[in-house]
């Protein structure tokens, strides 16, 4: 077999270049309300409910996928408060 040569070349451009990394702004209200009315018109149920979770809860997406309906739910009825572990801080919500 041969050895590939994996010098780094100026031909080899990496993903992210210009593209900007970090943190991300926050939501503006108006933002959040054009997001929520897209969904409700769209019929989209669940996508709306899972918006509207992760903004009251400020829960990761991550954590959101995570969630099972035992986790909020108790046989019928909605829980009003459950807590939940982020994964990555540990801290509950």
């Amino acid at each position: 077999m041969q050895a590939r040569n994996r010098s780094t070349s100026s031909s080899s451009i990496p993903w992210n270049k210009g593209k900007i990394v970090g943190q991300k702004r926050p939501f503006k209200l108006q933002e959040v309300w054009a997001i929520r009315i897209r969904l409700q018109l769209a019929s989209r149920i669940r996508g709306l409910a899972l918006f509207d979770l992760a903004i009251d809860s400020k829960l990761r997406g991550r954590d959101l996928v995570a969630l099972r309906v035992s986790d909020v739910a108790h046989g019928q009825s909605v829980l009003h408060r459950a807590i939940v572990l982020q994964l990555k801080t540990q801290r509950s919500v």
